[in-house]
Parts: structure tokens; sequence; C-alpha cells
């Protein structure tokens, strides 16, 4: 009998260069074929202003929003600060053409803005826009 010495059988080797390049091929086949489109944006089709348009402009009620919380419509103050009181005096003032223009100062709270809009609403404006002081360009 002819016995053989068992020689160790030599491990198995894993070649990594080609498993890697193969992964870069499709890490690149991928890059090349994703869309990088933001699908979080919102179409917008903002309007044309036309200045011919502007000439007859509506009626305006300019209601001041003092820091303190105080009212004055069209430079007239009203007495108490409630909604109630802005109603009563809104609704006389108030037609289907009148637009309201809320001139707050930039200390006023937010809720004194809020009961100026809820009083708008009680008294049928529907047409309220607010007042902005343009920023001043630095150098001028």
């Amino acid at each position: 009998m002819n016995f053989k010495t068992s020689r160790p059988s030599p491990e198995p080797e894993i070649n990594l260069i080609p498993f890697i390049d193969v992964l870069l091929v499709v890490l690149i086949f991928l890059m090349l074929t994703t869309t990088w489109s933001r699908l979080t944006e919102i179409q917008l089709n903002l309007p044309v202003a036309d200045a011919s348009a502007s000439s007859q402009r509506p009626r305006q009620i300019v209601l001041t929003i003092s820091a303190q919380g105080q009212y004055a419509i069209n430079k007239s103050p009203v007495g108490a600060s409630s909604v109630g009181a802005l109603v009563a005096v809104l609704t006389p003032l108030a037609d289907k053409d009148a637009m309201l223009v809320i001139s707050a100062d930039a200390a006023a709270s937010h809720q004194s803005v809020i009961h100026a809009m809820e009083a708008a609403r009680r008294s049928g404006l529907s047409k309220i826009t607010f007042a902005a002081q343009s920023a001043e360009v630095p150098g001028s």
C-alpha cells in the first residue's frame, strides 16, 4: 500500500480587486442614471404687474397699531383695544371696495395684529394688506 502523506490544502483566496471593480462600475452607473431634481419644489405662476391698471385705487382704511397695542383708524385713536370696539368703528367704514391697510409697529404684539384681522373679518372687510417700510440700502 502506498500511503501518501496528506498535504495541507491551500486556503481559498478571495480576490478583492475584481469585486471592487464591479462595485465601482455599479456606483458610476447609478450616479449617471439618477435624476437630481428636487421633488419638494412648488411650481408657481406669479402674476405680472400692470402699471396702467392701477389708475383706480380702492378706498383705503388705514389701521395703525402702536407698540403698546393701541389702535388708530385713519389717524383717529380708538378708545378700547378689544375686537368689539374695532368692529364698532370699522363697520360703518366698510364697503365692498374698501381696502384695509394694517400698519403695525415692529414691536407690536402678534395678538394685536390678529385682533385687527378678526375685527376686519367681522366688519365685512375682505381686502386686507399690510404696510411695510422699505429697507435702507447701505451706503446711501
